[in-house]
Parts: C-alpha cells; sequence; structure tokens
C-alpha cells in the first residue's frame, strides 16, 4: 500500500474532528439584550461569531387583528425586542392575525376551495420581517405569547430590503416546515424549530402561519435571527439535516417540482416518439381528463414529458379550468404566465394571491396574460398581489366581462383613484375590500353599477369618510346582499345599521367588530335581530353597551344563527345567554371573552347544559 492513503486517512479524520467541534460550537448563543444587532457571549468560533438580532421592520403581512391606525393586535408589534414574553395571555401589544379555526371556513361568505392545490401548502397568512444585518441563518426563535402552534413554514429571501440597488434575482428557501399540528397548551413559548442550512445571507424572514387547529388566535411577541456573517462550512451534525428535503415540495428546485423547472417543461415541445402508448390510447379521451384533473401543476407538469398522448391530455386548456398558483408564489414569473398563456385561454378561477412581488411579476406580464386567459373568468383571487396598480385593475375592467368573483384583500399599495375600475364589472357578487385604500368616491360608484353584489367585505377600510352614506347606498342597491363585513369601520351609526336593516333583509352575515359609534341603547342591534331573521352569523366585538334585551331580541328572531360575538361587552347576562342558546339549534360559536358578568362558573354551567357549542372565554390580565 502506497504510504499516501495513511496520510490521507489521518487527515481526513482530522477535519472530520474539527468539523464536529466547529458544529458544536457554531449554533450556539442565547442572549437577547438589544433591539440592535448584538454579538453573543457564548462558544463560537472566534473567526465567525454568532449574531442574534431582533426584526427591525415589519415589511408585509395578509391579515392582522388590529386597527391600521393604532398598534394594538397588529403585525407591527413584531418589530423590536418582546413587549410581552415571558409573559402568557391576551395582550394588546403583540401581533394577533384576523382568524382562527375554521370558524370562517363555516359562514355563509366562505369561498370554496380551489381544486390542484398541493396538500404540502396549507398556509393561511404570512408576515414578513426585516433585520438589520445579513446573515447566514442557524436558529429563528419565534416567541409566542398565547396559542402557540399556528407557524407552520419560516424561509429566508436573498434580497436585501435596505438595498438601495435591486437584485438581478431574488430567491426563497424554506428554512423550516411542517404541517399544522396541535398544540394543546396555550402558555407562552419561545418556537425554536431545527432549521436548515443555506448558502446565502439574508435578512429578511417570512413567517407562515395556519390557526385552523386552535382554539383562539394565536399571539406573537417578537422573533430572533441567529446567523453568522461569513459562511458556515456545513455541518455534520444530524440535528441540522433539514427533513423535508426528503419530501416533493412545490418551493425546491432540487425535485424538479420548482416555478423555473416548470417553465422548462410548460415549453418543452421536443418529444421522442416512443414505442407505444400502452393502453392508454385504448382509454376514452374523457377518462384520462378525469384521472389527470387529480393531479397537482408540477405532477401535470411531469407527466407531460413522458409521451405525445399525455402531452396533449396535459396540455389540453380543460386541465387549467381552475388553476391555483398561489403555492407557488415563491418562483411564479412573468416567465410562468407567458408558459402557462397558451394552457389557460379556458381558466375560469385563477388565484395569483401572494404572487409577483419583488418584481416578479410586471404589469405588463399580468396584462399579456390577462389579455388572452380573461375573457372566460368567474373568479379572480389578488390578495396581497402588490405588483397590481391602477393599469392592472384596468385591464381586469376590460379583458373579464364575466368576473363575479373579485378578492384585492390586503391590496394596500393600490393607490386610491384604482378602484374605480371596479364600477366596470358589473356581474360582480363577490367583492373583498379588506385593508385597501378605496375611497367614498370610488365605493359608492362601485355599489350603483354593480347591484348584483351577494358578498361585501370592507373592513378595515380607512380613507372611507362617511359609513352612514355607504350603508345607505347598500341598502338602496344590494338587495341581494347575503353577507357584509365592516370590521373596524370607524363612524357607522344607528342611521345605517337602519338602512342596511331595512334595505337587505337576506342578509346571512354581519361583521360589526370594533365599531365604537354604535350603542344599544338606541335600539339598532334590536333593529338588526328584527329585521335580519336569516342571520347566521354576526360580530359585536368589542362593543361595550351590547345588553340583555338585544341577546333575547336574537333568541327570539334569529334562530338560524350559528356564530356569534359579543366580546367585551359588561351588561349581558348568563341567564340571556341561556335563552339564546335554547332558541338557536345551530349555534356552534359563542364568544364572550372579557365579560364581566361571565364568570368561569357559568361559562362551565352553558357548556355542560349545551356541548355542542364552542363557548370562547378569557380574561383580562
Amino acid at each position: 500500500m502506497s504510504p499516501v492513503f495513511p496520510m490521507l486517512t489521518v487527515l481526513t479524520m482530522f477535519y472530520y474532528i474539527c468539523l464536529r467541534r466547529r458544529a458544536r460550537t457554531a449554533t450556539r448563543g442565547e442572549m437577547m439584550n438589544s433591539h440592535r444587532t448584538i454579538e453573543s457571549n457564548s462558544r463560537t468560533s472566534p473567526l465567525n461569531a454568532e449574531v442574534v438580532q431582533y426584526a427591525k421592520e415589519v415589511v408585509d403581512f395578509s391579515s392582522h387583528y388590529g386597527s391600521e391606525n393604532s398598534m394594538s393586535y397588529t403585525m407591527w408589534n413584531l418589530a423590536g425586542v418582546p413587549n410581552v414574553f415571558p409573559s402568557s395571555g391576551d395582550f394588546t401589544q403583540t401581533a394577533v392575525f384576523r382568524t382562527y379555526g375554521t370558524w370562517w371556513d363555516q359562514c355563509p361568505s366562505a369561498s370554496l376551495p380551489f381544486k390542484r392545490t398541493p396538500p404540502n401548502f396549507q398556509s393561511q397568512d404570512y408576515v414578513e420581517l426585516s433585520f438589520e444585518q445579513q446573515v447566514y441563518p442557524t436558529a429563528v426563535h419565534v416567541l409566542e405569547t398565547y396559542h402557540p402552534g399556528a407557524v407552520i413554514r419560516i424561509l429566508a429571501c436573498s434580497a436585501n430590503p435596505y438595498s438601495p440597488i435591486p437584485p438581478a434575482e431574488v430567491r426563497w428557501e424554506i428554512l423550516w416546515s411542517e404541517r399544522p399540528t396541535k398544540v394543546n397548551a396555550s402558555q407562552a413559548r419561545q418556537f425554536k424549530p431545527c432549521i436548515k442550512q443555506i448558502n446565502f445571507p439574508t435578512n429578511l424572514i417570512r413567517l407562515e402561519v395556519n390557526s385552523s387547529l386552535l382554539d383562539y388566535y394565536t399571539e406573537l411577541d417578537a422573533v430572533v435571527l441567529h446567523g453568522t456573517k461569513d459562511k458556515p462550512v456545513l455541518s455534520l451534525k444530524t440535528s441540522l439535516i433539514d427533513m423535508n428535503d426528503l419530501e416533493d415540495d412545490g418551493y425546491e428546485e432540487k425535485d424538479g417540482c420548482g416555478m423555473d423547472s416548470l417553465n422548462k417543461k410548460f415549453s418543452s415541445t421536443a418529444l421522442r416518439e416512443g414505442p407505444n402508448n400502452g393502453y392508454f390510447d385504448k382509454l376514452p379521451y374523457e377518462l384520462i381528463q378525469l384521472i389527470l384533473n387529480h393531479l397537482t401543476l408540477p405532477d401535470l407538469c411531469r407527466l407531460a414529458q413522458t409521451c405525445k398522448l399525455l402531452n396533449q391530455h396535459c396540455c389540453d386548456p380543460l386541465q387549467y379550468i381552475h388553476l391555483n398558483l398561489q403555492p407557488y408564489w415563491a418562483k411564479l414569473s412573468d416567465t410562468s404566465l407567458q408558459f402557462l398563456q397558451p394552457r389557460c385561454t379556458l381558466v375560469q378561477w385563477l388565484n395569483l394571491s401572494w404572487t409577483g412581488n419583488r418584481g416578479f411579476i410586471s404589469v405588463a406580464g399580468f396584462s399579456r396574460f390577462l389579455k388572452v386567459c380573461g375573457s372566460e373568468l368567474v373568479r379572480l383571487e389578488l390578495s396581497c398581489s402588490h405588483f397590481l396598480n391602477e393599469t392592472c385593475l384596468e385591464i381586469i375592467s376590460e379583458m373579464c366581462p364575466n368576473l363575479q368573483d373579485l378578492n384585492l384583500s390586503s391590496c394596500d399599495k393600490l393607490p386610491p383613484q384604482a378602484f374605480n375600475h371596479i364600477a366596470k364589472l358589473c356581474s360582480l357578487r363577490r367583492l373583498v375590500l379588506y385593508r385597501t385604500k378605496v375611497e367614498q368616491t370610488a365605493l359608492l360608484s362601485i355599489l350603483n353599477f354593480c347591484s348584483e353584489l351577494q358578498h361585501l367585505s370592507l373592513g378595515s377600510c380607512v380613507m372611507i369618510e362617511d359609513y352612514d352614506m355607504i350603508a345607505s347606498m347598500i341598502g338602496a342597491k344590494c338587495k341581494k346582499l347575503r353577507t357584509l363585513d365592516l370590521w373596524r369601520c370607524k363612524n357607522i351609526t344607528e342611521n345605517g345599521i337602519a338602512e342596511l336593516a331595512s334595505g337587505c333583509p337576506l342578509l346571512e352575515e354581519l361583521d360589526l367588530g370594533w365599531c365604537p359609534t354604535l350603542q344599544s341603547s338606541t335600539g339598532c342591534f334590536a333593529r338588526l335581530a328584527r329585521r335580519l331573521p336569516n342571520l347566521q352569523k354576526l360580530f359585536l366585538t368589542a362593543n361595550r353597551s351590547v345588553c340583555d334585551t338585544d341577546i333575547e331580541e336574537l333568541a327570539c328572531n334569529c334562530t338560524r344563527l350559528r356564530q356569534l360575538d359579543v366580546l367585551g361587552t359588561r351588561m349581558v347576562s348568563p341567564a340571556s345567554l341561556r335563552k339564546l342558546l335554547e332558541s338557536c339549534k345551530d349555534l356552534s360559536l359563542l364568544d364572550v371573552s372579557f365579560c364581566s358578568q361571565i364568570d368561569n362558573r357559568a361559562v362551565l354551567e352553558l357548556t355542560v347544559s349545551f356541548p355542542k357549542v364552542f363557548i370562547k372565554k378569557s380574561f383580562t390580565q
């Protein structure tokens, strides 16, 4: 044996020992003493000290429980050092998303799910956070103070939001992901998932959440990013291996499922002639189409490469009647839309929510796509699509004459004048304008021309000056309205409620949560109960004036009620709630949190008597 081989063996063992020692020390460091970047005093490699930093800024988010003009329960509370942690409970200084549980999927305003949504995409909300310094992440800690367990995915972005020069390429990489799991405890915890190493530095982190398994709103206090300035040597610790690397994931390119791979597969036309098509050419065309209808979009792309027969089926526009591109937001681009365009000429449902941000989709690219594929569109989801501008809404109004469902939720960068174009969509039946800058003039025009509206969401629309005028127009023009979200509308009064109650008798869902100008003493809630017998969901959240008379009116007149939120009232007694529960046999959600007359004993007695009802009770800290 050559003497070189023993020397190589010794060097290999020495290198392995060095790597193990570095791996043991590189991820330590728990000190969190400053809002700005600090250096941990734990044992680290002397040449590559670990940096620990809190979020500097909240860059983007999909929803929050709080108001746009305050800090209570808003995503902006995630910036900086902890306000509450390690305390547990319901605190206004934390970040809270708009929904929890499955209640919002069971109410009349809920939309039908899209087909072909990959099972590994279950994100419902997100928040993006920027940090002071770019680092190679070694850990991400999420400080959860109430009902933890909502975070299911953590991603890192290569783009620096503070760089004056736009990046030539933007990459998103999954650091950690997991399917939604039930966490039984509601106490605070420091969530420390084991993340995988990436090959680029980052100061932009994205949390994606799924709150469907929670018994109440999750509350987040801060996010801590641990990392090193220099690229770390790949650790040999098995605990740092991300098991998701072994799974089929829509964000990863290594498994041929990324949008770059999709683009290549969509554009591929040169298929070699095989000897035969097996038995597939013996099956009826319609049967093959039905089978392929169960495949996800990436699987459809893979299958298109097998033979000419299946390529023909996989490229058939009938396979793209319902197209959900939201799961691929991290890779979807103008190029993706260009390759999809010939196959989407018959698309009726299109979901582009969360897509196109940071230059991935341009106005020109979106316009080209709609000019070819917009004529048959019935439903268009564009939640948090920040590439949209006035030109895009103009194109939608011109190219989508059959549009019935438009979701612009949290498109808060759209200029106010852009919403005037929506009035041209006279066939609209569902319109979501939550957290947009729609102004009163544009909204009045929309209500005047879109008289077929059945579902309307105006929650947190801070640019509207007179909600009574809006309510009057709704009552006069929208006779078919079934659901209305007026969450946190700042100035609606009993006059507007009277117009709604008399003009929209078909209302099944009404959200008047956090509307401070409504007073029970005016009889507005009793009038609602008497005029709207079809109500299934009524939220009167944080209205301190709701009283027993209102509850008894609901019990007498709204027997179809399924969800009721009277959080925060001081004037509702257990006796009136019992009458309500006895009368409303379908009631499934009753939120009496922070109701001073409803104590734990009363909740327990009602729960025992009515076990099918989820009765939520929280107490002030």
